[in-house]
């Protein structure tokens, strides 16, 4: 009976531990995307992340968000940021 609690906790932690949930955060204004695992959304409707690819804190007052997968997290924070179109 004991070794099946243990078992079972051990298996808790591990699917606790393994839920990390994936962003790409877009400024539509810009253009330019973010990802992050890290994302609030604030009362005033903006949305705070960390950026993955330069650990800046990052406030976005009008935001596209989309739940990606892992694969498209690691290519994406790997991948040099597009240029913003010129005004």
């Amino acid at each position: 009976m004991m070794k099946r609690r243990l078992v079972v906790a051990g298996l808790a932690l591990l699917w606790v531990g393994g839920c990390t949930t994936y962003y790409k955060v877009t400024d539509p204004t810009t253009g330019r995307a973010y990802y992050t695992t890290e994302l609030k959304h604030k009362s005033s409707g903006a949305a705070e992340l960390k950026d993955a690819r330069t650990g800046s804190k990052v406030n976005l007052q009008n935001s596209e968000v989309q739940t990606i997968s892992k694969e498209q997290f690691e290519s994406g924070k790997n991948t040099a940021p597009s240029e913003a179109p010129a005004k």
